[in-house]
């Protein structure tokens, strides 16, 4: 499971993007989506690298997790 930040995500319409974006990288991934802390939680087989590749190609590039 990875946990992203997404300082941009605002609204449904965010969600949506980010959601279809993962899942047509990864089919099988499950996404959690908090829009009011603006976080995401992949449950995906792909690499962290790619998750980003892919958020950063939608427009939501993630901020750094710190932890």
């Amino acid at each position: 499971m990875y946990r992203f930040i997404l300082p941009d995500m605002s609204c449904g319409h965010c969600v949506a993007t980010i959601t279809e974006a993962l899942k047509a990288a990864d089919a099988q991934a499950r996404v959690e989506i908090d829009r009011e802390a603006r976080t995401a939680e992949v449950h995906s087989a792909l690499p962290r690298e790619a998750l980003v590749a892919v958020l950063t190609d939608a427009g939501y590039t993630p901020a750094p997790v710190s932890t």
